[in-house]
């Protein structure tokens, strides 16, 4: 049994590799993972074998697939995971690349530090990365179940001319099994006023929908059924990207992520990141009062999130902040 990074009643660490570190951990002991990979070519941590660096994005795919493989195990039966990918463009030498330090905090992207390889792919060409990761994982076993767009309030723009400048990222919701465990009405969203109007046709059980003039906008009753107000859970969220006060430039808002944990596990459950970098995931999921395992290749991140993310007290596992 390897000794963890950091350990406390809620947050568990660990220093290393992530699939090295996945070996260890005992199966079906994680409810939801919830992770956001280095993108493909577009910045070097700094750290032998990261993912993230490889020549191909044949070599990137295959080295996510082999990791999730063993994540699979780990993860619990009715258990889900929610990644998050961006894209990266093919250049035909490193003038793109953004380096250590140069990855803006907005995730936005410059073209790819890689070259013209993994497929034939020529320079200039979006990559496609996430969708070549989904439908490999797909593949390997995993059931995919949507494609969730990010869609930035706040994107930076970019120094092109020739294409619209980016502004989304994808998330996708995969499955272990068929049947899951999926909270739909814990990340339930408010239905646009005016569409409940048009819920005057047949609704529910065949019946015909009556619409007060004072419950417009919150009820409509259908026989025994009702309509709240509330709708279920598009799949294109439009969340702002916010900056982060630490030495990590590939940050995910908590806003972003809050639903997927939410949804897919309940208080108490484990919620797994195995890049962990600033602690965003976890962060997220110990205010909802889940535990939290974390891994990452940088130490310098763990102590990073250490200081930054788990410094606040967390909400107790039996309701109420502790």
């Amino acid at each position: 049994m390897v000794e963890p990074y950091y350990r406390d009643d809620l947050v568990t660490l660990h220093h290393g590799n992530a699939e090295d570190v996945a070996r260890t951990l005992d199966s079906g002991s994680v409810q939801t993972i919830v992770t956001s990979p280095p993108y493909f070519g577009l910045r070097d941590y700094g750290e032998e074998g990261q993912i993230g660096a490889e020549s191909t994005v044949v070599d990137y795919v295959w080295n996510l697939v082999e990791l999730f493989r063993e994540l699979r195990r780990v993860l619990a039966d009715d258990g889900t995971l929610w990644l998050n990918l961006g894209d990266s463009y093919a250049t035909g030498s490193a003038s793109g690349s953004q380096g250590r330090s140069g990855q803006r905090k907005d995730r936005s992207f410059t073209a790819a530090a890689m070259p013209a390889r993994g497929g034939g792919v020529a320079p200039k060409n979006l990559l496609g990365v996430p969708w070549r990761v989904a439908l490999s994982l797909q593949e390997d076993g995993w059931i995919l179940r949507s494609d969730i767009i990010w869609a930035k309030k706040n994107v930076m723009p970019e120094s092109v001319s020739d294409r619209p400048t980016k502004a989304h990222e994808y998330l996708f919701l995969f499955a272990k099994s068929p049947r899951y465990y999926y909270d739909a009405k814990a990340i339930e969203e408010d239905a646009d006023p005016a569409s409940a109007a048009r819920y005057k046709g047949t609704f529910g059980n065949g019946k015909q929908a009556e619409v007060s003039k004072t419950e417009l906008q919150r009820t409509i009753v259908s026989g025994e059924r009702e309509y709240t107000g509330k709708r279920n859970k598009r799949d294109v969220w439009t969340v702002a990207t916010q900056p982060f006060p630490g030495a990590h430039f590939a940050v995910y808002p908590p806003e972003l992520i809050r639903p997927c944990i939410l949804a897919g596990s309940r208080r108490g459950d484990v919620v797994l990141d195995p890049f962990s970098g600033s602690g965003t995931t976890g962060a997220v999921a110990t205010q909802e009062g889940r535990r939290y395992v974390g891994v990452d290749l940088n130490r310098g991140y763990l102590d990073l999130s250490l200081r930054t993310r788990f410094a606040q007290p967390v909400l107790d596992l039996t309701g109420g902040d502790a």
